[in-house]
């Protein structure tokens, strides 16, 4: 499938029912693969997210001396010596921007220079505030443009004990330095240097997974996390669900008034996304203002349901949107006012929907640029759900973290239809 393709919902007048269930969190899979490479031994990852951006990080890690088996469709079996090597070629990561920030912080503890590359998106995408906090530490850093490619030239270690970073603009970037702050030669300080922190939440993932593999973290300090120099163990690890997917099912499932079981409870998730539930669980009466700086990758699913809600709602909090994948603040706008002109607005950096129910059993001529985005792809198939002519292109890059999403669909009974 490319660009050029396309899938069309049919709507659905019957509520949907059925059992799904959704992919590994990508979020924790490539903390794990990660810390699974660091740590010396073989690390069992059951329950993992196998995806494009999770086969990019493997590939990476492959390509730096590790070895990664896969015996199963939810499975990583990591072998590691305790330590990357430089590796023959770039790191070629697509679009994965977990994995781009982790490893550009992680190969500074390669000896020798290592290349991090990604695709036409990915380098659009910032990654200036890391890269300022490892020169500051007198790392060897070359990325012209402040977006991939990175080139880093790593000496073996590290012998920096205090990184300061700005996390306004991505949480990936602090923790990218709280996972490399373990294999320090001293215990080492990550400090944010302002308030802000985006979806804080994935730090807290972050710090989960790190003591999993056996990081000792202190947090004593409000924004200043000291990690001791303890290296990491190899461990078997059982990743959850995907949070951010199953934002997808549980807002079918009020749209359509139907019952889905996720055989997971949404109080049973650790991510930040599943705060999204109970802004889904209000639905046709929303809150007027949604706060979308902690639950980020949420807001494409309740910008879509807000479409039909019984009132307005104004989204806040979503500068970190606009350095996604694409542009998911612009491209929620231009696919709202696709299907209906004047469904929805921009203002500097908030996003008003002009709700209504009566919008549902409607017929529009609407094709949705995805901008190769999953979250684009799969929040509008929601539309599509009550919405008829909703056309959605390049239906393939859900791929990136839900390979099954279509599938999950019809599953439920969505009839679905290819074109192109």
């Amino acid at each position: 499938m490319t660009a050029q393709q396309t899938v069309t919902v049919t709507p659905t007048t019957l509520p949907l029912k059925g059992r799904v269930i959704p992919p590994g969190s990508k979020s924790i899979t490539n903390r794990a693969l990660l810390l699974a490479a660091l740590a010396k031994g073989t690390s069992r990852l059951k329950g993992a997210l196998k995806s494009d951006d999770t086969r990019h990080m493997s590939v990476a890690l492959r390509q730096m001396g590790v070895t990664i088996e896969e015996p199963d469709d939810t499975t990583f079996i990591v072998t590691s010596a305790g330590h990357l090597n430089a590796p023959q070629g770039p790191l070629f990561l697509g679009n994965a921007g977990t994995a781009v920030r982790f490893l550009t912080a992680a190969v500074t503890t390669v000896d020798g220079s290592v290349t991090v590359d990604g695709d036409e998106y990915m380098r659009k995408r910032p990654i200036g505030p890391l890269l300022d906090t490892l020169r500051a530490n007198g790392i060897n850093v070359d990325c012209p443009t402040g977006c991939p490619p990175v080139r880093i030239q790593g000496n073996g270690k590290v012998a920096a004990t205090r990184f300061e970073i700005d996390g306004g603009l991505s949480s990936q970037y602090v923790s990218a330095l709280l996972m490399l702050a373990a294999c320090g030669e001293n215990p080492v300080e990550v400090a944010l240097t302002g308030d802000q922190i985006g979806a804080r939440g994935y730090v807290d993932l972050t710090l989960a997974c790190m003591r999993a593999f056996g990081a000792s973290i202190d947090v004593s300090q409000k924004g200043t996390w000291t990690v001791a120099a303890s290296g990491y163990r190899a461990n078997d690890y059982l990743i959850e669900p995907d949070a951010s997917a199953a934002t997808y099912l549980w807002a079918a499932e009020a749209l359509t008034q139907g019952r889905i079981d996720l055989d997971v409870a949404a109080k049973d998730f650790t991510q930040p996304d599943a705060k999204a539930w109970e802004v889904i669980a209000s639905f046709p009466r929303m809150p007027a203002v949604i706060d979308g700086s902690q639950m980020q990758d949420a807001i494409p699913t309740l910008a879509v349901l807000a479409a039909f809600n019984e009132t307005p709602v104004r989204f806040v909090g979503l500068a970190n949107l606009r350095v996604k994948e694409c542009d998911r603040v612009q491209a929620l706008h231009d696919g709202l006012n696709a299907i209906r002109a004047g469904l929805a607005t921009v203002e500097i950096d908030d996003l008003l929907v002009a709700s209504d129910p009566a919008l549902a059993g409607t017929t529009t001529d609407a094709l949705i640029d995805t901008h190769a985005d999953h979250r684009i792809a799969m929040c509008f198939a929601l539309a599509g759900l009550k919405v008829a002519g909703v056309r959605i292109q390049d239906p393939k890059c859900v791929g990136k973290t839900y390979p099954g999403y279509w599938k999950a669909l019809e599953s439920l009974g969505v009839s679905l239809t290819f074109a192109g």
